[in-house]
């Protein structure tokens, strides 16, 4: 598939080293586009996935951003135009950033913890889509906000997690229905249980035990766990001609969990 061999300008994956974000940079790559990446804390990590991206004969960078970092405003609009002015616009912004978040009642969290959390996660996805629009209009391309399924139907403990990714999915909904005049579609992808990226951190960090992972796979219609690759699927096919009049929607990736 060439998805993305005629598109001028690059995809910029935010989190695009590790975990879910890793297997989409892969999977864009795979499929004809540059790509650049961003990475918080592992410059060998980011390192290693610019390599392997560029197997497919494309053009891949990574550049470090943190989005917990008091100046992130300025940071994010830095990278984004080194990103544009090198390689000539941006055409997909894909949001798949997401530190570990330990699963906790909300009655057992912080308020200062909670704010910590919006603000890395919501207020960082907007850090990083607001000097991204001009080009998007630019180039009439796409953002696609990876979430979770957790917005749908609430697995308990999940508050800390949910609750910004809720707020990331307004501001999918609202960005669509203000830029869609200026060509830029924006949708969302939310992944249930995987056998990679945060849900594989839960299972090794303990958090999730044995017994509850028996339960979680009995309320999954399929019975098993996704993985990464159907994440990146559902993100390549968004941000693709191919779901070309598809804006303000989120898919998803779930195998039934939330019907």
């Amino acid at each position: 598939m060439s998805d993305f061999g005629g598109r001028t300008g690059v995809a910029l994956v935010i989190g695009g080293s590790g975990g879910l974000g890793l297997a989409i940079t892969r999977m864009l790559a795979s499929r004809g586009s540059d790509v650049a990446m961003t990475f918080r804390s592992n410059p060998d990590a980011a390192a290693a996935a610019v390599e392997t991206s560029r197997e497919w004969g494309v053009h891949a960078s990574s550049y470090a951003l943190d989005l917990g970092s008091p100046t992130v405003a300025d940071d994010a609009a830095r990278v984004v135009e080194e990103v544009a002015a090198a390689l000539g616009g941006i055409h997909t912004l894909v949001y798949a950033a997401g530190p570990h978040v330990p699963m906790t009642h909300l009655s057992a969290v912080e308020p200062a913890a909670m704010a910590t959390q919006l603000a890395v996660d919501a207020a960082g996805f907007f850090a990083v889509v607001a000097p991204s629009l001009p080009h998007l209009r630019a180039s009439e391309g796409s953002i696609v906000a990876v979430t979770t399924a957790a917005t749908a139907r609430f697995p308990v403990r999940d508050g800390l997690s949910s609750a910004p990714k809720a707020a990331v999915e307004a501001m999918v909904r609202a960005l669509a229905a203000e830029e869609g005049r200026y060509g830029v579609r924006v949708n969302a992808v939310g992944p249930g249980m995987l056998t990679d990226g945060m849900a594989a951190r839960l299972i090794d960090s303990g958090d999730l035990s044995d017994g509850a992972l028996v339960i979680t796979r009995r309320n999954i219609p399929m019975r098993r766990f996704g993985t990464a690759n159907d994440i990146a699927e559902a993100v390549c096919f968004l941000a693709s001609d191919r779901a070309g009049f598809v804006s303000g929607q989120k898919l998803d990736v779930d195998g039934g969990y939330g019907v």
